[in-house]
């Protein structure tokens, strides 16, 4: 069997991105067509009372500004990291099982946990970690 030519195998590459570009039109085309759809068949009958700022039933009373400590978002971005870590540590054991592929995965685990181990070394040498 003769080997296969670049021009074949960049367009087996391509095709297989087309498909998923592809998908990726439908779905954006079906939101657009839900929100359109949703705008042209909803009533639209603007008073005082539906534009007043609606929280739990309760009027609206003062000012709409609140404060918010910021170490509630730096805990959920601490969350996130270590969430996204999870994610790519259970394929990577799955790879690292495979034949010929355990020390290079070995090595770029170890580099991907390097820099999370600096962001949570930065985090703790900031005082984030520590709930005052």
């Amino acid at each position: 069997m003769p080997e296969p030519t670049v021009a074949v195998l960049a367009a087996d590459y391509f095709e297989t991105y087309s498909v998923v570009g592809l998908l990726a039109l439908i779905g954006v085309l079906f939101v657009a067509v839900a929100f359109g759809a949703g705008r042209l068949l909803r009533p639209v009958v603007p008073t005082r009372e539906k534009m007043l700022t609606y929280e739990c039933g309760v009027d609206p009373v003062g000012e709409g500004w609140a404060h918010t400590q910021v170490r509630y978002y730096v805990y959920a971005f601490l969350y996130v990291i270590f969430a996204v870590d999870s994610i790519f540590l259970f394929p990577w054991a799955t790879v690292f099982a495979a034949a010929g592929y355990g020390a290079t995965t070995l090595v770029e685990m170890f580099i991907f946990l390097g820099f999370l181990a600096v962001g949570l070394l930065y985090a703790w040498k900031k005082g984030v970690l520590a709930w005052t």
